[in-house]
C-alpha cells in the first residue's frame, strides 16, 4: 500500500492471498476471487513510481509515464464484474419472484429503523429490478463522459445500500474504489492540488516532495512505445485476459440443467447472491465384503460451515464421499459410498438432490461434463 519495496511485496501478496483464497472452498467469495485477480495484475503494474516509499529512497524511479493500459485494465475488470453480474440476474426467480431477496429481506426486520421498511415486499421488487438495471448499466454509464457523474453517484448509493442492509464485508468499498478508475487518470492529482491549496502543512509536504524528486524529468517518450516485442506481449497477453474473463462466466450455459440447482459452473461466473438454498442427509457406507452399513454424519470431520455448506454443493459431496472411501480403502476395507440428500432452492420445497442408488466412491468429478447423478429440481 505504501510502495515500499513494491516489485517484491506486491508479489508475495498476490501469491499468498491466492493462497489462502485456493485452500477452503467452503469460504469462495466472488469477492475474493476478484481480489486475486486485482492482486497479480496490481504485482505487474508500475503502481510505486510515483506516490511512494520506493520514490522516495530512489527519485530515479519516478515518472509521470504509463502505458495505457496500465489505467484500463483494473476499470475493464470491474466492468467484467458488473456485467455478468447483470447478466445473471437476468433469470426467473429474480425478476419474476424476487427471490431470494424477499427471503433476505423479511430477515432485517429487526434491524434498527430501516427494518420494517425492508421486510415489505415493495421493497424486495425494488431491489431486484434496481440491482439488474444497475449491473447491466452501470459500466456504459461510466465509459460515457456526459454520464459518469449520475454513474458513480449511482454507484455510491447503490453499494451504501448493500452495506447497511447484507453482510458482504469490504466489496462495496472495493467496487467503489474500481469504478472511481473510470475517471480520467488525473483526478488523484487535482484532488491533491485541491487539498494543498488549502492546507498549508499539506503544501508544504508537497514541495518537500518535489524538492525530494529534483531535476528528474520524464523522457517524452517510452520505451514501450518503440519495443514491438513488447507491444505485440502485451496484445497476446490482453487478448487472453479477455477471453478468460468473456467466456469463463459462460461456462455454466454448457450445463443442461439450471445452475443455481446443480452449482455447475456457478464459481468464477459473478453470480453473486442470487440463491438460498437448505440441505440435509447423511452418507451410508457399505462394506462390499460383509453387507454391512454404516451411517455417517459429516459434522464429526467438518467444521460447522463446511458441513452446512456441503449438502447443497455436489462437488463438495462428492469430495467427502472420496473421503470415506479413501479412509476405508487404508483400513483395508473395500466399500461403496451411498447419499441421500434433499435440498431446497429459495422458497421452494425440498426435492431428492443426489440419486441414492449410485455408489460416489466410483464416480470423479468433470468441469466439462454434467454429472447424471444429481438429479433435476422437480
Amino acid at each position: 500500500t505504501l510502495g515500499w519495496r513494491y516489485r517484491i511485496t506486491a508479489p508475495l501478496f498476490a501469491c499468498f492471498f491466492t493462497y489462502y483464497f485456493l485452500l477452503e472452498k467452503a469460504h469462495y467469495l466472488n469477492h475474493g476471487y476478484l481480489f486475486c485477480w486485482i492482486s497479480w495484475i496490481m504485482a505487474l503494474l508500475p503502481a510505486w513510481r510515483s506516490w511512494s516509499v520506493d520514490v522516495w529512497r530512489k527519485p530515479a524511479e519516478f515518472t509521470a509515464l504509463i502505458p495505457r493500459w496500465t489505467w484500463a485494465i483494473l476499470p475493464f475488470l470491474m466492468g467484467v464484474v458488473y456485467f455478468f453480474g447483470g447478466i445473471a440476474k437476468l433469470n426467473a426467480d429474480w425478476l419474476l419472484a424476487a427471490m431470494p431477496l424477499k427471503l433476505w429481506l423479511k430477515s432485517k426486520a429487526d434491524l434498527f429503523l430501516i427494518g420494517p421498511l425492508l421486510a415489505q415486499e415493495a421493497t424486495a421488487w425494488i431491489m431486484a429490478w434496481t440491482g439488474a438495471l444497475f449491473d447491466l448499466s452501470i459500466t456504459f454509464l461510466m465509459l460515457n463522459r456526459r454520464t459518469r457523474k449520475f454513474g458513480f453517484a449511482f454507484a455510491i448509493a447503490f453499494h451504501l445500500t448493500n452495506h447497511l442492509v447484507f453482510n458482504i464485508g469490504i466489496f462495496p468499498y472495493l467496487s467503489v474504489a474500481l469504478t472511481a478508475l473510470f475517471f480520467p487518470p488525473d483526478w488523484p492529482r487535482k484532488f491533491i492540488d485541491y487539498v494543498r491549496r488549502r492546507w498549508a502543512k499539506a503544501e508544504r509536504w508537497f514541495q518537500s516532495w518535489q524538492q525530494r524528486l529534483g531535476d528528474i524529468i520524464p523522457a517524452p517518450t517510452a520505451f514501450w512505445q518503440n519495443d514491438f516485442g513488447y507491444r505485440r506481449t502485451l496484445m497476446l497477453s490482453f487478448g487472453a485476459l479477455i477471453c478468460v474473463h468473456s467466456l469463463l462466466p459462460l461456462r455454466h450455459w454448457w450445463f443442461p440443467d439450471d445452475v443455481a440447482w446443480t452449482e455447475e459452473g456457478h464459481r468464477y461466473a459473478w453470480r453473486m447472491m442470487l440463491r438460498a438454498k437448505q440441505g440435509s442427509g447423511h452418507f451410508i457406507v457399505k462394506n462390499m465384503a460383509s453387507g454391512e452399513e454404516e451411517r455417517v454424519n459429516p459434522r464429526r470431520d467438518l467444521s460447522a460451515k463446511q458441513a452446512r455448506k456441503l449438502w447443497t454443493h455436489p462437488d463438495m459431496i462428492l469430495q467427502y464421499a472420496h473421503h470415506l472411501r479413501d479412509r476405508a480403502h487404508a483400513e483395508g476395507k473395500d466399500v461403496a459410498i451411498f447419499v441421500k440428500v434433499k435440498v431446497k432452492l429459495n422458497d421452494g420445497q425440498y426435492h431428492p438432490y443426489i440419486d441414492p442408488a449410485v455408489d460416489l466412491a466410483k464416480v470423479e468429478w468433470s468441469l466439462w461434463e454434467t454429472s447424471p447423478w444429481i438429479l433435476p429440481e422437480k
